[in-house]
This record gives C-alpha cells, structure tokens and sequence, in this order.
C-alpha cells in the first residue's frame, strides 16, 4: 500500500508530495536507495545555490515519474519518429501546476510559443520533483529578456574511449584560452564523464552569434589540443573530447548546476572551483549524499554574476580560425550557410549544391 502524501517545507511554503516512499534511485554499493521524499528534500535543501545560477529561467523539465533505473532511456523522436522510453522532457508547464508556479513565454527554433517554468523560486524546483523530475534545463536567458543569452556553456563531451580525466584536461585548458582575452570562467560537473564550462556574458548577443563564440573557442581548443574535436558527425569524432557548440542554440539546454541525473548513485551536476576540479577523480563522488557537505563550504559560483563578459574575442577566433559554418540540430530550420546534413560517409557531392542544399 502506497504511503500517504506529505508536504515538504521551502521557505513560506509548504510543497505537496505523493508517493513519498516511491523509489526513485536503487542502492548500489557506494549509495542507499533514495526515495522520492528525499529527491524533494534534496532541492530543497539547495535551493538557494540553485536559485543562483537558475533564478527566473525559463526551464524544461527532465521527468522521470517512476523512478529511474539501469536501462531506462528517454521518449525523443529520431529521424522523425517518437522513441518511447520511461523517462521525456516537459517543455510546456505540466498541468495541475499551483497557482504560485510561474512561467516564462519562450519561441522554439520554428516560432512556436511554449510556456515554461520559471525557476522564480526554490519551491518551484521542489514541485518540480514532486512531478518526477531529476534533472532541470534552464535555457541560457532570464524572463526579462528571452532572446539575448547570459550565459556562455561550454559542454565537453566524452567520446568512446575518453572520459572524466580528458574532460578535465580540456576544461583547464578552455580556462586558459578564457583567462588569456580577460574572461573567467566557472566549472561544474556534468554529472556524468564530461565537463561544462560556464561564462556570464553580457546580454546583447543573439543565441546564433553565442554559439558562434563557442565554436570559436571550440577550434582554438582544437587548434592546441589534438584531442579536441568540433566535428558534429560521430563518424568523425573519433577518440577525442566534443565541444558540443550546439548547446547555445534557442532551445537547448543542459543539466543545470545542482541538478540530479538518471545515472546509478543519484550523481548531481556540481558546481566546482577549480582547484576543487584539479584534485577530483572520480564525478560519482558529488551526489545526493554527499553534495550538502560541499555545498556548506560554500557556494563555487557564489561570484559568477559579478562580472558580465563580453564575447567579442570569442567572436573574432570564429571570423578568423578556418572551418566555416557547421552543423545546427537536425529538428533546426535550415541556417544560412549550413553544410549539408547528411553524414560525410554517405553523401555524394553530385547532390548538393554549394549552399548544402540537397539537389532535386
């Protein structure tokens, strides 16, 4: 028999939970099983980190309503048809949602009009997990301007054959080139093998010329690191770290700082200083257990918004470093200049023309 409903305490508010005993998380050897109470328990108890970084995000929620376990997938759509899995995205609000829970009005690439959580508050992302989510996606904008990002993210993505120690690598190394044009960064795990990589920007670039900085600074990482790769098709990654530049499109997200992921142990995206990131081995030792004690030395990203930087020097590795336009997400309309998007294994030069359009 299910146990009654509770409530959890944020604040002034009191957050209503069903199911509280539902597992969530199995145990495994280094964690306990975790519970849906304490998934609620855990957002609320970094609510004010989260805030933070998140506060009056428009944000996509990652759900994930009965628990999570070894191979479960998530509901997407590939080549244009729905994959269902036990976990999806909520883009729109989900229904039922209390009168207090704000949202923002955002566009996806195609202009339609999607109404969002605003993380306005920390109960927000505890009502969130009362509805089966692990993991929030806030976009790189705030409700007060939604077509000029804040953020510039850094997304360092394992390939096969790589993993955290590379990630790390590479991320000093983004540091570095950051550090060297008067921006600095911030750093948190993905909850997973690979890294992200945070600048507070100015608001004032669109998200088109933002994921133009990323590729900029994506091929000077290439550029001084050969195991560094752009390269959009997996067929030409090969052994390397992908900078995953497409993150700052409209309407893409990654996990945000604090978040949890579907992973065994309940892993959290943590926020890290870098000297915290030199000495970690292993991102499974930042989860649901552990995170409150490193969160009560202090907030890593407590300084991340004294300081909006400018991406002009990014955007200037972009105009200058060779390669071109590449590869935007294949549910994007077609962008002015983009190659054709069809794997390079499998395309015929005889069938597109120089604008990458295929020819009838």
């Amino acid at each position: 028999m299910a146990a009654p409903a509770t409530t959890v305490r944020v604040g002034d508010r009191e957050v209503r939970v069903t199911s509280p005993d539902r597992v969530v998380y199995e145990a495994t050897e280094r964690t306990p099983e975790v519970t849906k109470r304490q998934v609620c328990e855990y957002f609320a108890s970094v609510g004010d980190a989260l805030m933070h970084a998140c506060r009056d995000r428009p944000t996509a929620l990652e759900r994930w309503p009965g628990g999570w376990r070894e191979g479960m997938t998530l509901s997407t759509a590939v080549n244009g048809q729905p994959q269902n899995g036990e976990g999806f995205y909520s883009k729109r609000l989900p229904k039922g949602a209390p009168d207090w829970v704000a949202t923002t009005r955002v566009s996806s690439p195609n202009g339609r009009p999607i109404d969002e959580l605003r993380l306005s508050e920390p109960a927000a992302a505890v009502w969130a997990a009362q509805m089966g989510t692990l993991t929030l996606h806030p976009w790189a904008v705030r409700a007060d301007d939604v077509e000029h990002p804040d953020e510039l993210r850094i997304d360092l993505d394992p390939q096969p054959g790589t993993g955290f120690a590379e990630a790390k690598r590479v991320a000093f190394l983004a540091r570095a080139v950051l550090q060297e044009v008067g921006v600095e960064p911030f750093v948190k795990t993905s909850g997973n093998r690979g890294v992200h990589v945070y600048v507070r920007i100015e608001p004032r670039w669109t998200f088109e010329e933002v994921r133009h900085a990323a590729i900029g600074l994506g091929r000077e990482l290439e550029r001084r690191d050969p195991g560094v790769t752009t390269a959009w098709w997996k067929e030409e990654r090969g052994e390397r770290l992908f900078v995953d530049f497409n993150q700052n499109n409209r309407d893409r997200t990654i996990a945000s700082a604090w978040s949890l992921r579907p992973r065994p142990g309940a892993p959290v995206s943590t926020p890290l200083t870098w000297e915290q990131l030199e000495v970690a081995d292993d991102p499974r030792d930042f989860n649901l257990f552990t995170v409150g004690d490193h969160l009560a030395a202090g907030d890593p990203w407590a300084s991340m918004d004294d300081v909006h930087h400018s991406i002009d020097a990014l955007l200037e590795l972009w105009e200058t470093l060779p390669g071109g336009e590449l590869n935007f997400p294949p549910d994007y309309p077609k962008m002015p200049g983009e190659p054709p998007r069809v794997q390079p294994s499998k395309k015929v030069a005889d069938h597109w023309d120089g604008d990458g359009n295929r020819v009838p």
